[in-house]
């Protein structure tokens, strides 16, 4: 039997974890650099209440490569943001997108000769 989840109203107390526009866009910017490099193919995006999870895969069939997480009741704490490996290893934590998604930048930085 299916269960049907009523979606939140303003004045709900619920509230859902999502990506802000900015933060979307510097997802979806080094999303399109690794496509251009080779490394990535797919993507999905969840939205829980907690947690919103983009993932990005090497092929469409496979377990996500990376996993970049959103969870906001962690803000205080470790930082709300998180890079999951594979099999679920956290790599990197932090309050700041662009911090969390440093490991990721290095690997499109290539070495240039004159």
């Amino acid at each position: 039997m299916s269960v049907v989840t009523p979606f939140p109203r303003p004045g709900d107390g619920r509230q859902l974890a999502s990506f802000d526009r900015r933060e979307f866009m510097t997802i979806l910017d080094l999303y399109g650099r690794m496509v251009a490099a080779g490394h990535w193919r797919d993507y999905a995006i969840r939205v829980d209440g907690d947690v919103a999870v983009f993932a990005a895969f090497r092929r469409t069939a496979e377990n996500p490569e990376i996993r970049i997480e959103k969870r906001p009741r962690l803000a205080r704490r470790q930082g709300a943001w998180a890079l999951v490996a594979e099999h679920g290893q956290v790599l990197k934590r932090g309050h700041e997108l662009s911090y969390v998604l440093a490991p990721l930048e290095r690997r499109l930085i290539r070495l240039v000769r004159d």
